[in-house]
């Protein structure tokens, strides 16, 4: 009982706390534009690499916007269950209609268009989006969440 004691005085004495993202997130909460990060922009074309970068590192509690572009060359899907369940989505905008998810684990793509995902890194850890049936590197994104 004593050693219980002594490690819940050692966690109520030093509670683990993140710097805030934003000096003042106001009314719009972790919408706020102080808290986004960088648009990330991938391509489904037949052939080429989903992204020049290969992997991204987003920061946990942070609002991102995911832009997937299909060229029409093939049709294409990306899917990343572990991915999507380890974000809160805000919405999916086809064609200006949006579309608030519960779950998603995969988005096809018929013909040429662009799909624009908002949401906020939840998940802490190494995250995959890929051309399902697809094993090279070049087809596959990878988000480290901090």
């Amino acid at each position: 009982m004593k050693y219980l004691t002594l490690a819940l005085t050692a966690l109520m004495a030093a509670p683990a706390a993140a710097a805030p993202l934003c000096d003042d997130l106001g009314f719009a909460g972790l919408l706020a534009s102080c808290n986004r990060g960088e648009p990330i922009e991938l391509t489904l074309a037949s052939g080429q690499p989903l992204s020049a970068e290969g992997t991204y590192t987003l920061q946990s509690g942070a609002y991102y916007k995911l832009l997937i572009t299909a060229d029409g060359s093939a049709e294409l899907a990306i899917s990343g269950p572990d991915f999507f369940r380890a974000i809160w989505m805000n919405e999916i905008v086809i064609n200006q209609i949006e579309i608030r998810p519960m779950a998603v684990e995969s988005l096809e793509f018929d013909a040429a268009g662009t799909a624009e995902i908002s949401f906020v890194a939840i998940k802490p850890g190494s995250h995959v989006l890929r051309i399902p049936g697809s094993t090279g590197e070049t087809q596959m994104v990878t988000f480290n969440i901090q």
